[in-house]
């Protein structure tokens, strides 16, 4: 027969199972996508082979084709996975510059707020009650000045999208203010991407030739080479760089103000 401290400890389970249930199935499936080598086919090459299927189908259901972008972009950013530059340039190459701008700032708003919200429901909590003097101190400073730090780390060329997406909630940052700053931070390569893979078409024409002059002759392994340095030049990564330091020039004047006003008020003596 079960006590009334059993059912208090089984009622206090319960929440905490809910609570971590989303974050076991997401990391179950980051598990299955790359032992199922999912990650490998968020490529260039894919979007080659496959080029006239594609085609095919945004012609024939240019609306579902669009939904369908949307939701695989979720799946990559929720998932993990490598290749959000390629999907928003095959974006920009399927729906045109404005549409794929459009449909992949939707697909990696929303990848990114399922994790940003999963996590901070089944760790953030628990981080918080747990984090030492640093750590609280850490999280504290990154929260007060939320908003110029996620428009830095978005607008940073060098960070990886999935950790900004874990970090902030870790942190104890509001969903408006993460949702807000990852929205503008990813906006200008969003729109430079969309552009670029608007015109791809001859790069991708003489890719697709020469894969299936490749098959054709019989050969085994047949590739499609695409390098990502022809998009991700040095000037577009310094103008993104220079657009990530100006995000963190309002913390930096509040800080040095804050200190100059500081050093200037005299101390009240008892």
């Amino acid at each position: 027969m079960n006590t009334p401290s059993d059912d208090r400890r089984a009622q206090a389970r319960r929440p905490a199972i809910r609570r971590y249930a989303p974050l076991v199935v997401i990391v179950a499936l980051i598990a299955l996508a790359y032992g199922l080598g999912l990650h490998r086919d968020v490529s260039f090459e894919s979007l080659v082979r496959n080029r006239a299927a594609i085609d095919q189908f945004v012609a024939e259901h240019g609306a579902a084709a669009v939904a369908g972008y949307i939701a695989l972009y979720i799946a990559v950013i929720g998932l993990s996975l490598p290749g959000g530059v390629i999907m928003t340039l095959t974006g920009g190459f399927l729906f045109g510059p404005v549409v794929g701008a459009i449909a992949a700032m939707a697909g990696a708003l929303a990848g990114a707020s399922v994790i940003f919200l999963i996590a901070r429901s089944a760790a953030g909590e628990w981080l918080t009650r747990r984090a030492g003097p640093f750590a609280a101190k850490l999280a504290e400073g990154f929260r007060a000045d939320a908003f110029s730090y996620l428009l830095f780390l978005r607008l940073a060329p060098i960070f990886p999208f999935w950790l900004i997406n874990l970090a902030p909630a870790l942190f104890g940052v509001r969903f408006s203010t993460f949702f807000a700053a990852t929205g503008i931070g990813i906006l200008p390569a969003t729109v430079t991407f969309a552009v670029l893979g608007a015109g791809l078409g001859s790069v991708i024409a003489v890719q697709e030739a020469q894969y299936d002059a490749c098959v054709a002759a019989g050969r085994s392994g047949c590739t499609v080479e695409f390098d990502l340095s022809q998009v991700l030049t040095p000037t577009l990564l310094w103008a993104l760089g220079a657009l990530a330091i100006l995000a963190l020039v309002p913390t930096i004047a509040k800080r040095f103000l804050g200190r100059k006003l500081d050093a200037g008020v005299p101390s009240k003596r008892s």
